[in-house]
């Protein structure tokens, strides 16, 4: 009997395996060709007032596929589908998938013409700090960009059938792909059209994601329907309700935050955006990562009523954020300039671009370990199909985020948005423990102030040494020669790691012996292969 089971259930294991790998190489593929883009468009236009119109234009399709699209998927779209694969077959997954597809498309091109009708409306909505003649560039760009929500829509649509039918990989390259578009166009464009290549770049790319997902479509049939009263497709609207709250709530919290920067100065919003570029890296690979990875065990510990298993699965997702969140901020903290130098000034990017970039980042990463614990336990509340709490959460603090910006902005300006971003994180991170607290129990015996504290003293002296190898280097090295930009970030860097990793043995933290364990796991059997 225990032979029968397990048969299967390592087959699903490797398949899961598999799928996740590669889920993570598309990712790393689409970070890395990220900063590519980003390179590109510091290089030709710096951090220039068009670039933060573009900044600007660029978040509005986004924000659409986000609100529409993109929280419709994980919680609604894949599980529907897959729950009508297997209890009806492939011609019911056709059907379903067509009416959501051809509703989708009308509400997307019937929003596109909106944006299209209502551009200067718009413009002057998300970027009324701008000057007149900057705000009718982000006008045209607006219009030039908004065909790309459509893209997107329909994009979000094929992955969810593509995961309900366990098919990964053209899905997995798809941000990758995207950021094609921007690194094709704007070499070519930018001397014919200038910043108007940026806008055409996300169309490009929007519709290359959208292409690079065809190949796995073969066989299926795609009929236009548009049916409001099929229960599958109502099905997928009612579990959607609950989540669209909270994804409103944060992008309102984005357009306030542009219309605000956008007041401060025409770079503010470039600077801010490269700045969040990367903040987003740490917080992709070790948040957004050990957050997936756990929320299966935990929905599965849920439906169990294993209260007890629940709470060390969050326990252990909560202590592997820290330990790796931890270092990754202080190194970047003290790393700013020189990472951002290495990255961004070339071309049209100048000293002050990376000076005003450093100090954002800065203060972005005071808010990046709240931003990182958050995840696991929003996540945790997923697991618990308790979607309404994470959203009204997110409410308390955008109301946080609005307090503390209007206080700011006078006296900080952009910094003051950036602070208050921090902020809204702080505050989401500390009720959503609280509140985590309350729902399962004391979380004392997680470990996670012994686990932080070790973490920390480890990630602390490791600043330390980033930070005298870093003076020290300075002193011998210029600063405008690629090669010793390199060795400015590569050698404090490498020591740093190499401190963290050496303190975290000696201080005997679990969590990195652990993912030890795992990669030495791993290596004799890519040998055998």
């Amino acid at each position: 009997m225990d032979q029968s089971v397990s048969v299967p259930a390592k087959t699903e294991g490797r398949g899961i395996a598999q799928a996740t790998g590669i889920i993570a190489l598309g990712s790393i593929s689409s970070r890395v060709l990220g900063l590519v883009r980003e390179q590109i468009i510091a290089f030709f236009f710096g951090a220039s007032g068009l670039v933060s119109a573009f900044g600007i234009a660029e978040i509005i399709p986004k924000m659409i596929y986000d609100m529409l699209i993109g929280g419709m998927l994980s919680a609604a779209l894949v599980p529907v589908f897959s729950q009508v694969r297997e209890q009806e077959g492939d011609d019911a997954l056709w059907a379903l998938f067509s009416r959501v597809a051809s509703l989708v498309a009308v509400v997307l091109a019937a929003l596109v013409l909106l944006l299209e009708a209502f551009a200067p409306q718009v413009a002057w909505l998300l970027g009324g700090g701008f000057d007149p003649e900057l705000q009718a560039v982000l006008t045209r760009m607006i219009r030039i960009i908004s065909p790309a929500a459509l893209f997107f829509g329909l994009s979000g649509v094929v992955t969810g059938l593509l995961y309900a039918r366990k098919r990964f990989t053209f899905p997995a390259f798809g941000a990758a792909v995207y950021n094609l578009g921007t690194i094709i166009t704007v070499p070519a464009l930018a001397g014919q059209i200038d910043a108007f290549s940026l806008a055409l770049g996300v169309l490009f790319g929007s519709l290359l994601q959208l292409l690079i997902l065809t190949p796995d479509l073969r066989g299926v049939r795609l009929r236009f329907r548009l049916d409001l009263s099929n229960p599958a497709l109502r099905r997928i609207l009612v579990l959607y309700l609950p989540i669209v709250l909270g994804l409103v709530i944060s992008n309102v919290q984005i357009a306030i935050d542009r219309r605000l920067a956008s007041g401060t100065g025409a770079s503010s919003v470039a600077w801010m955006d490269r700045a969040t570029r990367l903040v987003q890296l740490p917080h992709g690979v070790v948040a957004v990562a050990i957050s997936l990875a756990v929320l299966p065990t935990l929905s599965s510990f849920s439906a169990l009523g294993d209260h007890a298993g629940f709470r060390r699965t969050l326990g252990l997702g909560l202590r592997l954020v820290l330990v790796l969140i931890l270092p990754a901020t202080v190194g970047l903290l003290i790393l700013a300039e020189p990472t951002i130098a290495l990255l961004f000034q070339h071309g049209e990017f100048t000293v002050r671009d990376t000076f005003w970039t450093a100090w954002a980042l800065r203060l972005y990463l005071l808010g990046l370990t709240f931003a990182a614990i958050d995840w696991p336990l929003n996540y945790a509340f997923y697991a618990r199909q308790d979607t309404v709490t994470p959203a009204l959460v997110g409410v308390l603090s955008v109301a946080v985020y609005l307090v503390v910006a209007l206080s700011l902005l006078k006296p900080l300006g952009m910094l003051g948005l950036v602070l208050a971003d921090s902020a809204k994180h702080f505050s989401h991170a500390l009720t959503m423990l609280v509140l985590t607290q309350r729902r399962i129990g004391s979380l004392a015996e997680l470990r996670l102030g012994q686990t932080a504290a070790k973490a920390l003293l480890a990630a602390g002296t490791m600043g330390g040494v980033i930070y005298l190898a870093s003076t020290a280097i300075q002193r011998w090295t210029d600063t405008q020669a690629l090669g010793d930009r390199f060795l400015a970030l590569a050698i404090p860097g490498g020591l740093g790691a190499v401190t963290f990793l050496g303190l975290a043995a000696l201080l005997r933290i679990d969590e990195m012996r652990l993912l030890r364990s795992l990669v030495l796991e791993r290596l004799p059997r890519r040998r055998l292969d």
